[in-house]
C-alpha cells in the first residue's frame, strides 16, 4: 500500500517535473495539457494527491499508538525481543528502517505537487 501510494504521488509530481525539466531532456517532447485537463488536474487529483502524501507522513511519524508508524514498529519489535523472537524483531525492526526512509521520498513528492500547483493552477479555482 504505502509502495503504491508513493508510486502514485511520485507519478502525479514527476508529471508536474515533465513540463518544467522537458527542455533539459532531448528525447523527449514536453507534456501539454489543455487548460480543462489542467483545471481538472488541479482540482481533483492534485488535493488527493496532496492529502495522501500529508496522511502517510502522519502515520509514519506518529506515536507508538499509531499502527504503521516508525515507533510503533520499533515497540513491537521490542516487545517481540523481548518475547526471544528475534527473527520477528529484526524484520519489524528492517521494516521500521525501511519505512523512515520513505520520509525523504514523501517530502519530496509533497515539494513537486505544491510546486506544480503553484504554476499550474489558480488560486481562485
Amino acid at each position: 500500500m504505502l509502495k503504491h501510494t508513493i508510486a502514485v504521488c511520485l507519478t502525479a509530481a514527476g508529471l508536474a517535473g515533465l513540463t518544467v525539466l522537458a527542455p533539459a531532456a532531448s528525447a523527449q517532447a514536453p507534456i501539454t495539457l489543455s487548460p480543462e485537463e489542467s483545471q481538472q488536474l488541479c482540482a481533483e487529483w492534485l488535493p488527493k494527491l496532496t492529502q495522501r502524501t500529508t496522511k502517510l507522513t502522519e502515520r509514519i511519524n506518529g506515536g507508538p499508538e499509531i499502527r504503521g508508524s516508525v515507533a510503533n514498529l520499533k515497540a513491537r519489535a521490542e516487545d517481540q525481543r523481548k518475547k526471544g523472537h528475534n527473527d520477528t524483531a529484526d524484520r519489524l525492526q528492517k521494516r521500521a528502517d525501511k519505512r523512515n526512509g520513505r520520509l525523504p521520498e514523501l517530502t519530496t513528492a509533497k515539494q513537486k505537487l505544491d510546486a506544480f500547483a503553484g504554476a499550474h493552477c489558480k488560486a481562485g479555482k
